[in-house]
């Protein structure tokens, strides 16, 4: 069975903050492991097995998140079968529609796997096995959701009433309800009454039958999206939804929208470990805590500590903890959360504090990426700014200029062609070029392997919208950065 899987690829990330921001969201963040959410999410909904193979992933995802969703596959030697740029988020009922309609008119008899990229499954064969036996249902027509069987009375997640009980061997089960997050005393009740399971938002069914769903139970969602899909624009190996039709859609989860209301609706029941990582408490979990319940990552140490999380992800910075017991401490560059472990889930209202306050560190990622590579601030004052640039090999930033600030670019890895007005030269390691107000310049990196380079800024504004664009190979406007 050809399966073609479909990752949403949105989200702000909140919970995860300050490591998961606005401008680079958890999904794309090695938070467990090496590989990224998302990546690991790509590489369990790749290649085949007895029964399933998979085809090459939809991905949907906003512009800014574009060229890193391109970055990451090719990091795990995948190729996107397709990636719709949303032009604002309208929620996750849109979204599968449009992947839906994508797909049907490439193969009517399409099957689409739907799924967060941003959960943790460890066993990926447990979950391929799990496919499998929804498989049988969509057979006959149904639009199948996974199950997750509780390991304790979770309050930050939704649940899946089923009509009868497991028979312990994952069949597919009919839904009775979908229940809403509850507070903890219903929750334990529902873990004790044994016959129900998380909602994972994962969901597996026909392009033609989800379709069919929506003409159904949200019939005037049709026409704004499969118009935003029948003129949507490519864009670079993108397809780009058109916004005047996109915008009309309604926001609204796909389980409000048309799951709540579908009658043939069937759960398979996933008894594996699954988390969606939606605290700094669930990374705790999935980290492996010591016998003292301990995680610390490797630039952190704690001493005589219990049941905390120490987490440094800068290398210049050591994170010490001492006598902690029931602590989240992360660090990085430009911010450091300390919380109670029993308040993780309140996270969010730190980042509202901080928006409300006008902190870039609320939204803002120190590493600006973009589709050459990325930048760090490491110095600012007045008048100047010292940046490390990191350029991806064959990559180059645009052809421009400044109005307001000269630069200076010392190389200290690789090898840079830099472009001054009508002069071109070679700048290797240790070596410097300086770049004057006003000048029309440009760097590249030829090589291949990355070239980094420190820039000094001096001038009387050091913003990033000092900038006029005259080419730029990634298609960006005026309004761009980088």
């Amino acid at each position: 069975m050809l399966i073609t899987p479909v990752l949403l690829c949105g989200g702000s990330g909140t919970r995860l903050w300050p490591l998961s921001r606005k401008s680079y969201p958890k999904q794309f963040v090695p938070l467990v492991g090496e590989e990224t959410l998302f990546q690991a999410s790509a590489r369990r909904l790749a290649g085949s097995t007895e029964r399933l193979n998979f085809a090459a992933p939809v991905v949907l995802t906003n512009s800014d998140f574009r060229f890193i969703v391109v970055e990451q596959l090719q990091a795990v030697g995948i190729d996107p079968g397709a990636i719709l740029i949303e032009p604002e988020g309208r929620n996750t009922a849109p979204a599968v529609l449009a992947a839906a309609l994508h797909a049907y008119e490439q193969d009517q008899n399409a099957v689409l796997l739907v799924a967060p990229s941003d959960h943790v499954v460890p066993d990926a064969e447990a979950f391929h096995a799990a496919v499998e036996r929804g498989l049988e249902a969509i057979a006959q027509g149904q639009l199948v959701t996974f199950g997750i069987m509780p390991t304790h009375p979770e309050t930050a997640y939704g649940y899946l009433e089923l009509a009868e009980p497991s028979d312990g061997q994952g069949a597919p089960v009919a839904l009775k309800k979908f229940v809403e997050k509850p507070d903890h005393a219903r929750a334990a009740e529902m873990l004790a009454a044994g016959n129900y399971k998380w909602n994972a938002g994962i969901f597996l069914f026909r392009a033609s039958d989800i379709i069919e769903a929506f003409r159904t139970h949200a019939a005037d969602m049709i026409t704004p999206v499969q118009s935003a899909v029948e003129t949507a624009q490519p864009d670079l190996g993108f397809l780009r939804l058109n916004p005047d039709h996109w915008g009309q859609a309604d926001d609204i989860s796909i389980d409000y929208a048309v799951m709540e209301k579908a009658t043939n609706l069937s759960v398979v029941p996933f008894d594996a470990a699954w988390s969606d990582l939606g605290g700094w408490d669930a990374v705790w979990r999935e980290s492996g805590p010591d016998i003292n319940g301990v995680v610390a990552g490797e630039g952190a140490t704690a001493i005589e500590c219990h049941n905390t999380l120490l987490r440094s992800e800068s290398e210049q910075l050591e994170l010490v903890g001492i006598g902690l017991n029931n602590i989240i401490a992360v660090a990085m560059n430009d911010a450091v959360l300390v919380a109670d472990a029993t308040r993780a889930q309140d996270v969010k209202k730190a980042v509202a504090a901080l928006k409300e306050k006008g902190a870039a560190q609320a939204t803002e990622f120190p590493k600006d990426h973009r589709p050459w590579g990325w930048f760090e601030s490491l110095v600012v004052g007045d008048r100047f700014q010292v940046k490390r640039i990191h350029v991806h090999p064959g990559a180059s930033l645009s052809l421009q200029s400044h109005f307001h600030r000269s630069e200076h670019w010392i190389v200290v890895e690789g090898t840079a062609h830099v472009t001054i007005d009508d002069r071109e030269q070679l700048v290797t390691e240790n070596e410097s070029v300086y770049i004057p107000v006003g000048a029309v310049h440009r760097m590249e990196n030829p090589g291949k392997v990355p070239m980094v380079l420190i820039e000094v800024q001096n001038g009387a504004y050091v913003g990033e919208d000092d900038i006029v664009r005259y080419e730029d190979k990634y298609a960006r406007g005026q309004g761009a950065k980088g």
